[in-house]
């Protein structure tokens, strides 16, 4: 009977961690759809819109670094209510919004909430996810972004073209179902026991477990490379849409950006029939497939082709990510999994950033076709690399590993910062 109740709460705490997951993302992508609205009534430029990406991610990093893993030390729930309250702060700044500074401001406090939800609630979902299907667990932790982000942006573009307040309904809705994830996160069980040394856990460091050390190079590879590509399509994309493809529809722009986030969640079971290595050789050249179909549509003025191409990409980018989600995991403790995905979103939201810095400097001075044919090449660059490197995990399970056996990646490492002094070297710290 106590072990029928026990699956029982777990069940629970699983369910309101996947909900409070897709909650967050969705709210985080509500924007997206009213860009154009901002470009037409506040005079936002492309370069505009881009620093408002790249605010959110430098948010996120800053959640994930310094916060990421709290939740070891002040148990999952607290720390996911904490995230939800973030992300609803950011709506209600959002909700008033008449200059530059209000949306940087708004996004960048919803982007510290996300990347502390990023870690915390996927550990949750991973901490109680039944046993069985084993691919449950890496799918629902790693799909539940790409859920969240699919149903916020069809959202709220129905809501900015048929709704009434079209500026500020869609925040409104995010923010009641933020509530709601917070109240189901309050009456889920903990998972994890509080330890003591939270204020030494804000030190930024990222660690990732010795054993799964050799997968990190082509998982970075593709994180980085997709999720790029998804800040494109919202930095970009709104403009693209309406200049290149000729429609101005926020429904239409919500739409197109969830062609790329749809088939993801879909793409990620399959990812879970193959082994790791072959699951990321796959995903990168559906991904790329679809890149191709994406570029040639642009130049060809193609709204369908393009439709077309993001699903493919959209589906790749699910099995991909999946797959090096579970290789990452493989053998994973406990008091692993929040320095794991910390490490894991670090790498996708280091890409987002630092690739939408990039372009929206080069905006100013190359055609929105240009970038887009640039994103093109970097994944075609990721999918030879992927296809040569690709990896699975070790089996061996002789070795006993302990959280301090890890390949550490300290401070400014885990923003590719991390330099030997005056040596120019990335420094990674195996430590015994």
């Amino acid at each position: 009977m106590d072990q029928a109740r026990r699956h029982g709460t777990l069940r629970l705490a699983f369910l309101s961690a996947v909900v409070s997951l897709v909650a967050s993302f969705a709210a985080s992508a509500s924007p997206i759809p009213l860009y154009n609205i901002y470009r037409a009534e506040n005079g936002f430029t492309n370069f505009d819109i881009s620093m408002a990406i790249v605010t959110y991610s430098v948010g996120t990093l800053a959640g994930l670094l310094v916060l990421g893993r709290l939740s070891n030390h002040l148990g999952r729930r607290l720390t996911a209510i904490a995230s939800i309250g973030l992300l609803l702060l950011g709506c209600l700044l959002l909700l008033n919004l008449h200059g530059v500074g209000t949306l940087l401001a708004g996004r960048l406090v919803m982007g510290i909430g996300t990347g502390v939800a990023s870690s915390t609630l996927t550990s949750y979902i991973v901490d109680a996810a039944p046993s069985k299907p084993e691919w449950l667990a890496s799918v629902a932790s790693s799909q539940g972004p790409m859920l969240g982000l699919t149903v916020g942006a069809i959202a709220s573009g129905a809501l900015v073209q048929f709704g009434p307040w079209p500026r500020d309904l869609i925040y409104l809705v995010c923010a009641g179902f933020l509530l709601l994830s917070a109240a189901l996160i309050a009456i889920s069980p903990e998972t994890a026991t509080p330890t003591p040394g939270a204020w030494r856990s804000l030190l930024p460091r990222v660690s990732v477990p010795a054993r799964v050390r050799h997968l990190l190079p082509v998982a970075a590879v593709l994180f980085l490379v997709t999720w790029a590509t998804g800040a494109f399509y919202q930095a970009f994309v709104p403009a693209l849409v309406e200049d290149q493809l000729n429609t101005r529809s926020p429904l239409i722009l919500g739409l197109v950006f969830a062609a790329y986030m749809a088939p993801s969640v879909l793409g990620a079971p399959i990812g879970g029939r193959f082994t790791t290595a072959v699951g990321q050789r796959v995903g990168m050249i559906t991904f790329l497939a679809g890149m191709i179909g994406v570029v040639t549509a642009i130049n060809a003025g193609t709204l369908v082709l393009f439709v077309i191409g993001t699903i493919s990409a959209g589906a790749g980018q699910g099995i991909a990510i999946s797959a090096a989600t579970r290789g990452l995991l493989h053998g994973s403790t406990l008091t692993d999994r929040a320095p794991i995905f910390s490490a894991i979103y670090l790498l996708c939201y280091s890409g987002a950033t630092f690739l939408s810095l990039i372009s929206g400097e080069l905006s100013n001075s190359l055609s929105l076709p240009q970038i887009a044919f640039g994103y093109g090449g970097l994944a075609l660059v990721a999918t030879l690399f992927t296809l040569i490197s690709a990896r699975n995990p070790h089996t061996e399970t002789a070795l006993n590993f302990t959280g301090d056996s890890a390949s550490t990646l300290d401070d400014g490492a885990a923003t590719f910062n991390s330099t030997d002094r005056g040596a120019g070297k990335t420094v990674i710290r195996v430590r015994p």
